[in-house]
């Protein structure tokens, strides 16, 4: 519910905190630190809930997704381990927590920033590689664009016409006296 004006918020509140990192000038650690937060519960919220490769807690290779249509019958809807809201209060919770932080001198910790952001760049790259492999390895994809419609959904379709087609639209009705009604 209100998806898109709660990720307007975050957006907002994101480009705050990066506005007062710009005119302080510093807490660029604090910066990377939210970085590697977000990342970790963007890779959260990518993640199936149930890993494939997990059972039972122990690693085992036999185990893996249908690779054909035979094997893959049976819908299952794809869960996150970070489902949308919480992924979305995590990452607000983390800005606001930064935003506080660069009010305190403590965590101005002097770095060289562009270290810092090839570190993460780096990072970023490696990590997003491995997790599409992971995708691309078990056939899901963890982004849908709301539910899968058929050609012929709501249309009663088959030999007898479906039960009731037909029922309003050509039959004749019946009104009072025995006069024949036609609807249209």
């Amino acid at each position: 519910i209100h998806i898109f004006p709660r990720w307007i918020l975050f957006t907002i509140l994101l480009a705050l905190f990066f506005l007062r990192i710009y005119l302080i000038q510093g807490y660029f650690i604090v910066a990377y630190g939210l970085g590697i937060f977000l990342l970790n519960n963007f890779i959260a919220f990518l993640s199936p809930l149930e890993d494939p490769n997990d059972v039972g807690g122990q690693r085992d290779d036999g185990l893996s997704l249908p690779s054909t249509a035979k094997e893959g019958k049976e819908y299952r809807p794809f869960a996150r381990r970070l489902p949308e809201f919480k992924f979305w209060l995590a990452c607000s919770r983390g800005v606001i927590t930064s935003i506080v932080m660069t009010f305190f001198s403590v965590f101005d910790v002097p770095v060289f920033w562009p270290i810092l952001l090839m570190y993460f760049g780096v990072l970023f790259f490696m990590t997003m590689k491995r997790q599409i492999a992971h995708m691309y390895k078990h056939k899901y994809v963890p982004i849908s664009f709301g539910k899968h419609k058929y050609k012929d959904a709501g249309r009663e379709t088959g030999e007898y016409g479906g039960g009731m087609a037909g029922s309003i639209a050509g039959v004749p009705q019946y009104g009072a006296g025995g006069a024949v009604n036609r609807r249209r």
